[in-house]
């Protein structure tokens, strides 16, 4: 079959899974291979997803292999990781995480890969930046998930609040995917009206006080859900579907991935979360919004906690 697409997924845990049994469900792909350190559970994985395609919208090939098996794959997703517990930073598995990775982008260079690297192990602006740098390809075809989820969760929440479709909510979270990621309100936008000019002009119907406790139940939601189910995966599955369909269908599609900065936001070399174009060829541009000078310090310390943690690394 001409253009067949073929995406690989590393790590059959809760987010490599809810990733895959979406993508099942969505009809992403025509080919979906999964590969884990344990070859049992990714073979039992596979054959649980085949037996419900024939509910699926669209028929996908299912199976578990090996790296040799991305030698002609247009994604890989990588889920594999040691996963965080509670109380424990995302920077804390920082390098417990180096060490799997080590184990996993050499073999898939091996295999002659040639597509486009999407990571969502945390911390996921460090793993991306590590695998941009294991993997020796260009930065547009090496991206993680970023923020894209932090700011589903905000336009989630911004929808609740206004009581609009959160489709219509146009806002961001921005840098570390962390405790320093930060919204930049001044660039939130219900429809093309500033979220800070309706709460001034609403009679103190919305406050901007609100915007702030809302980024905080953005930033603080991971922890909530992991102190009550022990992980995160449902959302960061989609997300990732959401990711690699921009990609194979070549969208370009405004998405927070984290991506590699050559001088946007007067950063450069660190990985972070930023509204950026993504298509065919990964991410084919950084957008660059007009921060405040109180928003681009945000940003700065946020990159700073980001480079500090990378260079602590044993790569």
């Amino acid at each position: 079959m001409l253009n067949r697409r073929k995406v690989v997924l590393v790590g059959a845990g809760m987010v490599g899974m809810s990733f895959a049994y979406s993508a099942l469900n969505q009809a992403l792909c025509d080919e979906l291979v999964l590969i884990d350190i344990d070859k049992k559970r990714a073979q039992g994985e596979a054959m649980d997803l085949n037996h419900g395609v024939a509910f699926a919208s669209g028929s996908m090939k299912v199976y578990a292999g090996d790296y040799g098996d991305c030698s002609d794959a247009d994604v890989v997703v990588i889920c594999a990781g040691v996963s965080q517990k509670p109380g424990e930073s995302r920077l804390e598995l920082l390098q417990r995480n180096t060490a799997v990775f080590r184990s996993i982008i050499g073999p898939i260079i091996h295999s002659g890969f040639g597509g486009i690297f999407l990571v969502a192990t945390n911390p996921v602006d460090i793993m991306t930046r590590v695998t941009y740098e294991l993997s020796g390809f260009n930065a547009s075809r090496v991206f993680g998930t970023g923020t894209t989820l932090d700011t589903a969760r905000l336009r989630y929440l911004l929808g609740e609040y206004f009581s609009v479709d959160p489709r219509n909510m146009h806002a961001y979270v921005i840098g570390e995917h962390g405790d320093s990621e930060f919204v930049p309100w001044s660039q939130a936008m219900l429809a093309t009206k500033s979220v800070l000019d309706i709460c001034e002009q609403s009679g103190g119907k919305f406050c901007v006080e609100e915007m702030q406790r809302l980024s905080n139940e953005v930033r603080d939601a991971a922890q909530k859900i992991i102190e009550a189910k022990k992980a995160t995966y449902y959302g960061i599955g989609m997300s990732l579907v959401r990711i690699v369909r921009a990609v194979l269908s070549d969208e370009n599609s405004v998405l927070t991935v984290s991506a590699r900065l050559r001088g946007e936001y007067g950063q450069k070399e660190v990985y972070a979360g930023v509204p950026c174009i993504v298509n065919r060829n990964g991410v084919d541009r950084v957008l660059e919004l007009m921060l405040t000078p109180e928003e681009q310090q945000k940003f700065d310390d946020s990159c700073a906690i980001l480079r500090e943690n990378y260079e602590g690394l044993e790569l």
